[in-house]
């Protein structure tokens, strides 16, 4: 049965979370269609992934007899991190978006996984693997928008995930989440709650045409 590898990254648990709630709709729709497969789950906001070290940059570059003990032993925390993606028939990432950008500790997680001479460059060791994103945001950074050139989480991931790691690429977008705890955005309230519905709606969809494409 099919490998699922399930990360989320945002500081709020729960249903406080928006991009939690939307993966966890798809996790539970892909469940259903593979109750005897496997999930591999990630919180990097309670478990986080250790931002890349210099022993553990260099050591991707060194032969491994080369390699210092320290080398060595952050060498072997990328690899599980690798060996995870690699595993994965399909991919789940909550991207929230804070600052304009992912969290840190999503970006620690790429570092680590993205390996030159493996998962990156020549023909990537998880190419073709696909992966949905859950970009939740708290306004709106769609294209027309006035804020749509500080759109940096779509953008980004779409040249990691898709231009380095050769991932098979697709977004599901909650925005305006602030909308119903701002006044300010109150009258955008009708919005995020269209929005909020056909996230869910396309995280059931997505998951159900996922398990479909992997079991043909």
């Amino acid at each position: 049965m099919a490998t699922l590898l399930h990360i989320d990254s945002s500081v709020f648990p729960g249903e406080a979370s928006s991009s939690r709630s939307v993966t966890a709709a798809f996790r539970k729709t892909w469940q259903e269609q593979h109750p005897q497969g496997t999930v591999i789950y990630r919180d990097l906001a309670a478990d986080p992934v250790p931002h890349i070290t210099a022993d553990a940059w260099s050591a991707g570059y060194a032969a491994p007899t080369d390699r210092t003990p320290e080398q060595s032993a952050a060498f072997a925390a990328r690899v599980k991190l690798i060996e995870e993606l690699e595993r994965a028939d399909a991919v789940l990432i909550g991207a929230p978006m804070y600052n304009f950008s992912i969290p840190s500790t999503l970006k620690a997680w790429l570092d680590s996984v993205l390996l030159l001479g493996r998962t990156a460059g020549g023909t990537p060791s998880a190419q073709g693997t696909p992966v949905i994103v859950v970009a939740s945001r708290g306004g709106s950074y769609a294209p027309g928008t006035p804020r749509e050139g500080h759109e940096f989480v779509q953008n980004y991931l779409e040249a990691v995930l898709k231009g380095a790691l050769g991932l098979d690429l697709d977004f599901i977008v909650p925005e305006l989440t602030m909308a119903p705890r701002n006044p300010a955005m109150s009258a955008l309230v009708p919005l995020y709650e269209a929005s909020r519905r056909r996230a869910f709606e396309e995280a059931a969809t997505k998951a159900r045409e996922l398990a479909e494409r992997l079991a043909a």
